[in-house]
């Protein structure tokens, strides 16, 4: 999501997942479900896939909306607290939640207590929303699932917010031709060379922090990488070959050397 847009492409996503939700409230109240796996599946996967969804963009447009109108450290100030705002619920839920546990794992032996209308327990001290829901279009956990799925969103979105690039500038743009520079490899490439960088250290004697270092190759090539680190830790664990792209620039190389020898 664009954040020069962020606001209204929100609004427009909130009218239309609203919209959607009613129309699977309707359709299971008309239809209901087949077998007791389908109704699972819809509570457990589908209705919270929508509902996170929105969940999510109404949480974005209300952080956009109350965003620094200032550019640079006061608006990267304002999401990082937001970050850690959301790390905090993170760590929380993974100390103290057994359902969110259940749900990252993938487990499947818990489905019919948490995505089955009707096994709600109201003396067990659930959240206040639980006493306000549709019984006919809800099981209580569909809802924490759906919490989930828009913290993931959220932390992705924000860790994007921050990393946005400032524009380049004109000047640097008129000097290339009229058109800002591009990278057209992988973004996971550019992550790769990055890291090479500054593990060889290679940019200020390696005494620069890797995050600014991503900030100014993303202002360079204008590209979001997202959360850098992450994308980087998943790197560690490929199969086969860990450097790909630092061993496919080898190569490159050498072949562009050995036209200059013929």
């Amino acid at each position: 999501m664009d954040c020069k847009t962020a606001v209204e492409d929100s609004r427009v996503m909130i009218i239309l997942l609203t919209g959607y939700l009613k129309d699977l409230k309707e359709h299971i109240r008309k239809k209901g479900f087949g077998h007791l796996s389908d109704e699972i599946e819809f509570f457990k996967v589908i209705k919270p896939t929508v509902y996170g969804k929105l969940l999510f963009y109404n949480k974005v447009f209300r952080i956009e909306v109350a965003s620094p109108v200032a550019i640079g450290d006061a608006v990267r100030r304002y999401f990082t607290r937001r970050i850690n705002k959301l790390e905090e619920h993170y760590a929380g839920q993974m100390s103290t939640s057994e359902f969110y546990r259940y749900y990252r794992s993938g487990n499947t032996y818990r489905d019919t207590e948490y995505f089955v209308r009707g096994n709600i327990h109201i003396t067990e001290g659930l959240k206040p929303y639980a006493f306000e829901i549709d019984y006919d279009f809800s099981t209580y956990y569909d809802h924490e699932a759906a919490k989930i799925i828009e913290s993931d969103l959220l932390y992705e979105y924000l860790h994007d917010r921050i990393n946005t690039p400032d524009q380049v500038p004109d000047e640097l743009i008129r000097n290339m031709g009229g058109k800002p520079l591009s990278w057209t490899a992988p973004k996971n490439a550019l992550i790769e060379l990055i890291y090479a960088l500054h593990a060889s250290q290679s940019i200020a004697y390696g005494k620069i922090e890797i995050r600014k270092i991503i900030t100014a190759f993303q202002w360079l090539f204008n590209v979001q990488l997202g959360d850098a680190h992450h994308s980087f830790h998943r790197m560690k664990f490929r199969s086969g070959e860990r450097c790909i792209y630092l061993s496919d620039l080898i190569e490159s190389l050498e072949s562009y050397m050995d036209k200059d020898l013929k």
